[in-house]
């Protein structure tokens, strides 16, 4: 298993659209917004913003992937581990990712980003 980074850190707001406006005026980036989620960065790093009725995790860490098949082998070895994994959830955005939790219960999460495609100019 070959992690890429850190990519970015979950927690949990009373109100997504006060703490995205919140962390913006701290100079953070929005990325994506949702009724229950928001997504903002800081150059490479990202913060998530999740409500209280986001259910697919709880607060968390990312670590990502360039390349998905490592994502897949990663999942594959964890779940040999009997470590608690939820199944790989394809995102909107072209990226996938699973969650998992460590032997204290802190969630965290594997997730594969693809590399941007240079544009010619």
């Amino acid at each position: 298993m070959k992690l890429k980074r850190l990519g970015h850190v979950a927690i949990r707001v009373q109100d997504v659209s006060r703490a995205a406006e919140f962390y913006q005026n701290l100079g953070m980036e929005l990325v994506w917004q949702d009724a229950d989620w928001a997504y903002l960065k800081a150059g490479n790093d990202g913060l998530a913003l999740l409500s209280p009725g986001y259910d697919q995790a709880g607060a968390h860490f990312g670590f990502v992937f360039s390349e998905r098949q490592e994502m897949e082998t990663a999942y594959e070895q964890l779940k040999a581990q009997d470590i608690h994994l939820t199944k790989v959830h394809e995102h909107r955005d072209g990226t996938a990712s699973f969650y998992g939790r460590d032997p204290d219960g802190n969630w965290f999460e594997y997730l594969y980003e693809p590399v941007p495609v240079a544009t010619p100019s």
